[in-house]
């Protein structure tokens, strides 16, 4: 494939919803699988796409479990196996994967990947992928992340309140995958972990992206008032993210 490739595979915010999963996406180029997030019930349902032991290399935005915690059923279909692959290159913020990969017993599964620790600013490649990584305000260590090939951008936010950081990270790229957990209206401390639709569609025109995906509504947000609370602010390429949705983004 030489174009990329976005395949959503879960977009639930906080738990997963029936039929649906948590924050899973599967980005490809020139034959590169790289999946961003793996949240609550991410790999069964990126088995209908690739094989778990196809799988390229896994990038994660924080430790929290509706984006982490499918790590481990994913490691152990790789390596619970008379075959099993090599390594599996695995980037996360420092400490955010502790509590995941202590779910097995002890050095289980320690042959099955390599982990790599990333922070505030870094900048590295996976394959194909040029990633820049900047940390954006959650209730624990948020990476948003820029991801670069084939001369075309992608920018996910994982979860975070507003930042003046998220609108440089996000400057002209093809695609915003934002959380926007609530329509127009933030609840209590919120303010300071999560973001809505409304600020998305503000961060998108700010930031001249040219189309943004909304994504990690809280199970019972209304799509339909998210998209017209987007729309206050943001004229261009507007989707709700949905399990199956696949973005070319050379379209």
């Amino acid at each position: 494939m030489d174009d990329v490739r976005l395949t959503v595979l879960g977009c639930c915010g906080a738990w997963p919803t029936v039929g649906a999963a948590g924050s899973g996406y599967l980005v490809e180029h020139d034959g590169f699988r790289l999946l961003v997030d793996v949240g609550y019930a991410v790999v069964p349902r990126l088995q209908e796409y690739v094989a778990v032991g196809e799988l390229n290399a896994v990038l994660i935005s924080h430790g929290h479990p509706d984006h982490c915690v499918d790590l481990n059923p994913l490691l152990r279909g790789r390596m619970l196996r008379d075959d099993p692959p090599a390594p599996l290159p695995v980037f996360a913020p420092a400490g955010e994967l502790t509590a995941v990969l202590a779910l097995d017993r002890p050095g289980m599964l320690d042959a099955g990947y390599g982990l790599t620790d990333i922070e505030d600013g870094d900048q590295f490649e996976v394959g194909p992928f040029a990633v820049h990584a900047r940390q954006l305000p959650h209730s624990r260590t948020n990476l948003g992340l820029r991801i670069t090939a084939g001369g075309r951008s992608l920018v996910y936010t994982g979860d975070s309140g507003a930042s003046p950081v998220t609108p440089e990270l996000a400057r002209d790229a093809d695609l915003l995958l934002a959380e926007a957990s609530f329509a127009d209206e933030l609840a209590g401390d919120c303010a300071r972990d999560l973001s809505t639709a409304e600020q998305r569609g503000q961060l998108a025109t700010d930031a001249g992206v040219r189309h943004l995906v909304l994504t990690h509504l809280l199970p019972g947000t209304d799509a339909a008032a998210s998209a017209a609370a987007a729309r206050r602010h943001f004229t261009g390429e507007l989707t709700i993210a949905s399990s199956g949705l696949a973005i070319d983004l050379d379209s």
